[in-house]
C-alpha cells in the first residue's frame, strides 16, 4: 500500500496530524496504532483510570531501569497503547506549562517556538469552557472543561490559601501560580481524548484517511538519505507501507527514538551492540530524556465519601455506579486529581518550580499497592528537574521494550526541590479547612527530620508519567529534529511528539503535545 503521509503513533500530537492533514482531500493518510481500538469503557469513564494505571490493559506498562537515586529500585512508566495514545489512559488534566517554558525553547536556537507563535496553535485545538479569549478558544475540537469537585479538593484549596498561597481560577490564564481548580479534558462525564475530539469525527467521513489498528512498526525504510515507507507487523505478518512524502514519528519519548534506532538512526555506540547497521550516525536520539520525578503523600480519613476499600464504600460505588450510567454524574465521572497547586520553592524564583495534584483517593505506588479504607492524596512533583536520563535499546527486536533510564533524583537539588515541595504539602494539608476529613499520614512523614524523609522520598519517589525530550530539537550536535521538526540528514522523515521538546514544560504534558501536532501539520501541509 502506498500513502502520502504514514504517521506512526495515534497519540496526543498522531491524532491531531491525522486529522489536519487528511483535511486535504488531494492527500492520502495512513495513521498506524500499536495498541486496539479505545472501544474499552474503562477509556472512556473518567475513573476507569484507576484500573488502567497498574495494569497492561491498553497500557504499555513500560519498567525502567534501576535506579540508583531511588535506592536501586525499578520505576514504572505507564503509556497508551489505544487509539488516542496516553491521551486516553492519563489523568485527564489541560495544563500548557509555562509562557516562560516556550519562550526558553525559543531561546535555544527553534524560531517559531516562543509562547506568541505557539498560543494561536493552542487556542486552534480548544474548546474552553470559559469561551474565547485572547488565551483560550472556543471553537477546537478538545473540549477543556472543569467538573463538579469533591469536597475535599474545594477544602484543599481553601488551605492552600489559608497557608499564604493565592487562589489561581485558571492556571493557563496569565499567571500559573497559586492553588486552585484544574481544567480537564472531560466532557458530560466522558473523558475527551485525542482519539475522541480529532479522529472519531472524521475517520469515517474521510476517505483519504485509513487506520490501522494493531500495527507494530518495527523499522522506517531508508533510501540512501530518503525516508520511503514503514515496515509493520499486523497479525503477526510483516507488510511494508510506502510514503509518498513523509513519515510522520509521533510512537511518544519512548517509541519514537527507540524505532530510529531500530532503523539505523542513532548513535552507533548503541547500534552496534545489538548488530544494527548504522544508516545515519545522529548521536542525539535517545538522549536528554527528561520527566517529572512525584512522590506521593497518602493519608487515611474516617470519610467514605472519599474513594477507596471497605463495606460501605463498596456500597456508595455501586451507588456510583448507577449514576454514572444512567447521568454519566458522580464519583466515576472524575479523575480524582481535581485540584492543585503551583508554588515557588523560594520566593525569589521567576516561576514555580513545583507542582500539587489533589487527589480524592489514596491512590499509592500507581494504585499498585491497596490500602484497606478511604483516604486522600497529594502528589508532588519537580517541575524542573536537573537529572537528565536517556532511552536505549534492549534489543534488536522490535517487540521488545525499550531501555528506560530516567536517573530520577540523580542531582542533588531535585532531591533539596521535592523536600521542600513535600514540607510545603505538609502544611496546606495540617490547615484547617482539611480537619473535616481527619486525615492520618500514613508514613507518619511529619515525625520526619530532612534526612530522615529524605530517605522516604527515595522510596516513595517515581514519575508522574510526563516523559519528554529523547529527539530534541535544536541545531546543535546533539539534536534529532530542526525547528520545523525534520530529522537531520534524513528527507521527508519527522518526529512530532513530546520526545522533540528541548526542555520540560512546566506541568503536565498533553496539551504541549496536542500543541506540537497542530504546530507541524501547519509545516507538513506548506511543504
Amino acid at each position: 500500500m502506498e500513502f502520502d503521509y504514514i504517521i506512526i503513533g495515534a497519540g496526543s500530537a498522531g491524532c491531531v496530524l491525522a486529522n489536519r492533514l487528511s483535511a486535504d482531500p488531494a492527500v492520502s493518510v495512513c495513521l498506524l496504532e500499536a495498541g486496539p481500538h479505545d472501544w474499552s469503557p474503562l477509556v472512556h469513564a473518567p475513573a476507569g483510570i484507576a484500573a488502567i494505571l497498574p495494569t497492561r490493559h491498553v497500557n504499555w506498562a513500560f519498567d525502567t531501569v534501576p535506579q540508583p537515586g531511588l535506592g536501586g529500585r525499578v520505576g514504572y512508566q505507564p503509556r497508551g497503547k489505544v487509539l488516542g495514545g496516553s491521551s486516553s489512559i492519563n489523568g485527564m488534566i489541560y495544563i500548557r506549562g509555562h509562557h516562560s517554558d516556550f519562550d526558553d525553547w525559543a531561546a535555544l536556537g527553534n524560531p517559531g517556538w516562543s509562547f506568541a507563535e505557539v498560543l494561536p496553535y493552542f487556542r486552534q485545538s480548544e474548546m474552553n469552557h470559559r469561551g474565547a479569549c485572547e488565551l483560550h478558544g472556543e471553537q477546537g475540537e478538545l473540549y477543556v472543561g472543569q467538573i463538579e469537585a469533591h469536597a475535599a479538593t474545594h477544602a484543599f484549596i481553601e488551605a492552600g490559601q489559608k497557608a499564604g498561597h493565592r487562589y489561581n481560577a485558571d492556571f493557563n490564564g496569565m499567571d500559573q501560580e497559586g492553588v486552585g481548580q484544574y481544567d480537564v479534558t472531560i466532557r458530560d462525564g466522558r473523558r475527551w481524548s485525542t482519539a475522541t475530539a480529532f479522529l472519531k469525527p472524521i475517520r469515517e467521513a474521510r476517505r483519504n484517511l485509513t487506520v490501522l489498528t494493531g500495527a507494530h512498526a518495527e523499522r522506517i525504510l531508508l533510501q540512501g538519505q530518503q525516508a520511503t515507507g514503514v515496515q509493520v507487523r499486523i497479525k503477526g505478518r510483516s507488510t511494508t507501507l510506502k510514503a509518498r512524502k513523509e513519515v510522520l514519528l509521533s510512537a511518544g519519548a519512548f517509541g519514537s527514538p527507540q524505532l530510529l534506532m531500530l532503523s539505523g538512526i542513532g548513535a552507533e555506540a548503541e547500534l552496534k551492540p545489538h548488530g544494527i547497521a548504522v544508516q545515519h550516525e545522529l548521536p542525539g536520539v535517545g538522549q536528554n530524556l527528561q520527566d517529572h520525578p512525584d512522590v506521593v503523600q497518602c493519608y487515611k480519613s474516617h470519610d467514605n465519601s472519599l474513594l477507596g476499600y471497605s463495606l460501605g464504600g463498596s456500597l456508595k460505588m455501586g451507588s456510583a455506579l448507577a449514576r454514572y450510567l444512567a447521568r454519566k454524574r458522580g464519583p466515576l465521572a472524575s479523575n480524582f486529581a481535581e485540584g492543585g497547586a503551583f508554588l515557588k520553592t523560594d520566593a525569589a524564583l521567576a516561576r514555580p518550580d513545583v507542582q500539587l495534584h489533589s487527589v480524592v483517593s489514596m491512590l499509592d505506588d500507581h494504585n499498585r499497592k491497596m490500602h484497606w479504607g478511604h483516604g486522600f492524596s497529594c502528589h508532588v512533583c519537580v517541575l524542573r528537574p536537573k537529572s537528565i536520563g536517556s532511552v536505549g535499546l534492549q534489543s534488536a527486536d522490535p517487540s521488545a521494550p525499550p531501555r528506560i533510564d530516567p536517573n530520577f533524583l540523580g542531582h542533588d537539588d531535585d532531591v533539596q526541590t521535592l523536600l521542600k515541595g513535600y514540607r510545603m504539602t505538609q502544611e496546606i494539608v495540617a490547615q484547617a479547612p482539611m480537619a473535616r476529613f481527619g486525615l492520618q499520614d500514613i508514613h507518619n512523614a511529619g515525625q520526619l527530620g530532612d534526612e530522615q524523609l529524605i530517605e522516604l522520598l527515595r522510596r516513595r519517589t517515581d514519575s508522574i508519567y510526563h516523559p519528554v525530550g529523547t529527539c530534541r530539537m535544536g541545531n546543535d550536535e546533539g539534536a534529532v529534529v530542526d525547528s520545523q521538526l525534520r530529522v537531520h540528514g534524513i528527507q521527508g522523515l519527522r518526529v512530532v511528539d513530546a520526545s522533540i521538546m528541548p526542555t520540560l514544560v512546566g506541568g503536565n504534558t498533553n496539551a504541549a503535545s496536542i500543541m506540537i501536532g497542530e504546530r507541524a501539520a501547519q509545516w507538513i501541509a506548506q511543504a
